[in-house]
């Protein structure tokens, strides 16, 4: 059952936990929500340990109209509505924060429709995100009453209107709360600057920036002779409008999180060390995704790399029950004192948070309700092919803002030349009414040589970074 939780009681529960500290150079960051090594296990049962500092949800990847996707991790929607409602995951958020952990909304992944017309409509659209997953009130909230501690941008492709509008209004909104820290983070590509990112880095605020050294030239990979780190130091001290951005060593969780640019943590560690010697804007790293690097053990490793975690120390967090009411008691709820609900134990309402057993099933064995990959992320069935461009091949010439599909790999139009890159295992690159994604076939027709002109196409990384 999930408890709801005043303020007051909220405020008294983070007293038992660390707090994140954005000005650490040894924060370790993590995006959840695409079950990128298909063994994903509820948020909650992540925030146990003491080896994330961070955990970014993937994806808001449709606005200014809301689109939420985070693979199985959420179960329904709100009725007559495509808006997801995440009470698991919001009783998941507010056990990660009482850890000690921050938790970030990522705007933008791999495939959906986004992005902003005006500087007006995004300056609009902060007030909708302040009432949707902040402070602010709205009838359907997908989080309920649990308050996100920040927004990521993800924007891997369209233009980048509005977003420095959306940052400042969004900023706004922070200020009018004091009870606790904001951020605002992003995560571009390594090559500086960033294609799509790039005007908004330098007009903007950001507290955190996830620099992604993997399936690039300038990859973990390449290290030290094309690793280019120190174009992004330079950046945060001479162009970043907050002077003390830190900038983390974006990393894939396994050799099957990207393409290219993984390394062991041995080598991760050799970096890291180097970096943090030389260049005073490091933050730490963070890796694509969660379910990837706890899979590959390399998560541990990173922590052991930095040192001690300041958030989340794997111990029960106790409260005065009066301060919590619930609509029905739980099982457990029996004593004046008790420990906050352990987000592995079953309660009356919900299964188990123990997905590894539910990630067994075949993808169309998922809840009906659940947005979850293997249906099309708009929610639609239909597929609006046009194979009229042919087949596209990577570094042929293609126009305007193009996008196909190449077997398993999907394909950006990127300045005049086609960019093909790898659809994460197991999925293939389909082209519906939302434009281009990587999808679970699930016995469907899946695209082997389309291409497309409409839409807005982003990498894949793992699954929908």
């Amino acid at each position: 059952m999930l408890f709801t939780r005043v303020s007051a009681a909220l405020a008294a529960f983070a007293t038992y936990a660390s707090a994140f500290d954005v000005n650490s150079n040894a924060n370790y960051a993590s995006y959840y929500g695409q079950n990128s090594a298909k063994n994903q296990k509820s948020l909650g049962e992540y925030c146990r340990d003491a080896i994330e500092d961070v955990i970014i949800l993937a994806f808001m990847n449709g606005f200014p109209n809301i689109l939420l996707n985070f693979a199985s991790a959420c179960e329904t929607t709100f009725e007559g509505s495509t808006l997801l409602s995440c009470p698991t995951m919001a009783k998941d958020i507010q056990y990660c924060q009482l850890q000690g952990k921050a938790v970030i909304l990522s705007m933008g992944g791999a495939s959906g429709a986004y992005g902003f017309t005006s500087d007006s409509e995004a300056t609009s659209f902060a007030d909708t995100m302040w009432n949707t997953f902040f402070k602010g009130s709205t009838d359907q909230r997908p989080f309920g009453d649990a308050v996100l501690d920040g927004v990521d941008l993800d924007i891997e492709g369209g233009g980048s209107t509005g977003y420095p509008a959306f940052i400042k209004q969004l900023r706004t909104h922070y200020a009018s709360d004091s009870s606790k820290s904001y951020y605002i983070t992003s995560a571009p590509q390594c090559p500086f600057p960033d294609a799509y990112l790039g005007p908004t880095l330098d007009n903007a605020w950001f507290d955190m920036v996830y620099v992604q050294f993997y399936n690039n030239y300038c990859g973990l990979n390449a290290y030290p002779s094309a690793f280019n780190f120190g174009d992004w130091d330079n950046w945060a001290k001479t162009k970043s409008v907050n002077k003390d951005v830190k900038i983390y060593i974006g990393a894939p969780g396994s050799p099957t999180a990207a393409s290219s640019g993984y390394v062991d943590g041995a080598a991760l560690k050799a970096i890291y060390d180097d970096i943090s010697s030389n260049y005073s804007s490091l933050g730490g790293i963070m890796t694509w995704d969660i379910s990837q690097s706890r899979t590959s053990g390399i998560a541990t490793e990173i922590r052991a790399a930095l040192g001690a975690g300041e958030a989340g120390k794997g111990v029960p967090i106790e409260h005065d029950n009066s301060e919590v009411s619930s609509e029905e008691p739980t099982s457990s709820t029996t004593s004046s004192t008790t420990s906050i609900e352990d987000p592995n134990e079953p309660t009356s309402s919900a299964p188990p948070n123990d997905i590894n057993a539910f990630e067994q099933l075949p993808p169309d064995a998922s809840e009906s309700s659940s947005n979850s990959p293997a249906e099309p992320i708009n929610g639609s069935s239909e597929r609006t092919n046009d194979t009229s461009g042919g087949c596209p091949v990577d570094g042929a010439s293609c126009s305007g803002s193009q996008q196909g599909c190449n077997g398993q790999k999907f394909a950006l139009c990127a300045n005049g030349k086609w960019s093909l890159i790898p659809c994460a295992p197991g999925t293939t690159c389909t082209i519906n009414n939302s434009g281009v994604v990587c999808d679970w076939p699930n016995g469907s027709t899946t695209d082997t040589c389309a291409v497309t002109g409409g839409g807005s196409l982003r990498k894949r990384l793992g699954y929908t970074e």
